[in-house]
């Protein structure tokens, strides 16, 4: 009998040593729950409540409830950790890697790739931080300008805007002074507002790049082509950001439109047929920073044209020349209406022709046309695109100052024109800005 006394001793002391490892076990269990939970996004551990320690008043159902949560949530965790890292893994180029871990995570929590915020990330050095560099990086270069002009101001020697690689004998272009600099970047912007000549010049260094961000320079511009209506900044924050936003015509190559239609021939003579002519042509318009405008229609394609448009003296008989305008409407749309007449050549009189007997000369003429187009974006071009709204031939009657006008009617025929880019136009600078 004390024999089975002592043993049933040892076995109840065992069941409560067992008992208390248990207890331990579930308790350390909830604290790394607990602590899962207040490492989630969003979440405080001032709004948590504390987890007893110790047995407390509460039922063993409540406390098996929470530990449940508290599962769940760390599941969720170890799902989140396990994804982010895989998206890691995938943006390293290890996609295999990053299978395995997708998997992983998926099987934790099938829907875990909704549940994710990307604004954090498990260790430091995931992809949260990643992301947040890329940011900074970012800010750093949109104010770029900012950043050149302290590290010139910062530097111990002169402040020059530029600095040789190398040892040279003959004269830097630093040693210029800066009105001289500055004059010579207004040539390369050049009469024809090649801008895109300035921002490649902005590549060299960073002294190029402040001088060709100078907000006098872009001014100029935006001036020589709104005129008055550009003297408020805003809601642009500098000149340049104007140049780029605000609708406006380019003037570094010519907008094409290309037509082609059926039309319906003559008929045989024997009357078996009837034939069908295919007739293609193109439309031509050049702006000018000026004002001017140059149209021209004919058969002719690109290549045989484009060469002619560089200047407004070309001999081509075919060109009408204008002036044009922009016009902001109040749908926000931007219109460009332009008037355009043939060029006028004096002609001799052939006295000749009537020596013998007199004629009665034609009435003199002035014929002029009328275009109004709207001004678009298409694809990733920026005003790449004019799409014609108006289009009438006036006629003036020069004996009596009667104007007769003729309307076009807009259809099929009046294809968009389209921008395309001619090097050859800002090949070279008659003048400086």
């Amino acid at each position: 009998e004390a024999e089975e006394d002592c043993h049933s001793d040892l076995v109840r002391t065992d069941d409560n040593e067992r008992a208390g490892e248990a207890n331990l076990q579930a308790e350390l269990q909830m604290f790394r729950a607990q602590w899962m939970f207040e490492l989630a996004p969003g979440m405080s551990s001032s709004g948590l409540e504390p987890l007893p320690c110790r047995a407390s008043s509460r039922g063993p159902g409540v406390k098996s409830v929470d530990a449940r949560g508290k599962q769940e949530i760390a599941k969720e965790e170890k799902a989140k950790e396990l994804f982010l890292k895989a998206v890691e893994e995938e943006q390293n180029g290890a996609l295999y890697e990053a299978i395995k871990f997708y998997r992983l995570a998926m099987q934790l929590v099938p829907d875990i790739e909704f549940k994710i915020t990307y604004t954090r990330s498990p260790d430091g050095d995931g992809v949260g931080k990643r992301c947040v560099e890329d940011n900074k990086e970012d800010d750093k270069m949109a104010d770029l300008l900012s950043d050149f002009q302290q590290q010139l101001t910062l530097q111990e020697s002169s402040v020059k805007l530029c600095q040789p690689e190398v040892d040279v004998s003959q004269t830097h272009i630093s040693v210029l002074p800066m009105e001289v600099l500055m004059y010579i970047f207004r040539w390369v912007v050049s009469s024809d507002l090649d801008l895109r000549s300035l921002e490649q010049l902005s590549l060299v260094c960073r002294g190029f790049y402040i001088c060709a961000r100078d907000p006098e320079i872009w001014h100029q511009v935006c001036l020589k082509i709104w005129g008055r209506s550009c003297n408020k900044l805003v809601p642009y924050a500098s000149w340049r950001e104007m140049f780029l936003e605000r609708p406006r015509v380019r003037f570094d190559g010519v907008y094409i439109s290309k037509t082609k239609y059926i039309r319906q021939g003559e008929q045989s003579l024997d009357g078996f047929y009837r034939a069908w002519h295919q007739v293609e042509y193109y439309r031509y318009l050049r702006f000018f920073p000026d004002g001017q405008v140059m149209m021209l229609t004919t058969p002719e394609d690109p290549q045989s044209i484009v060469p002619r448009l560089r200047t407004k003296n070309t001999r081509t008989d075919a060109i009408l020349l204008g002036h044009y305008r922009l016009s902001q409407e109040t749908d926000n749309q931007t219109k460009v209406f332009a008037v355009i007449m043939k060029k006028k050549e004096e002609k001799p009189m052939d006295y000749h022709k009537y020596r013998y007997f007199l004629r009665v000369p034609a009435q003199e003429t002035d014929h002029s046309f009328h275009v109004g187009l709207q001004l678009c974006s298409s694809g990733r071009q920026r005003f790449n695109k004019l799409v014609w709204i108006h289009h009438s031939c006036h006629i003036t009657y020069k004996s009596t100052g009667e104007t007769a006008v003729t309307t076009f009617d807009i259809d099929k025929m009046y294809t968009p024109l389209f921008f395309a880019r001619v090097k050859s136009f800002t090949a070279f600078s008659e003048k400086p800005l």
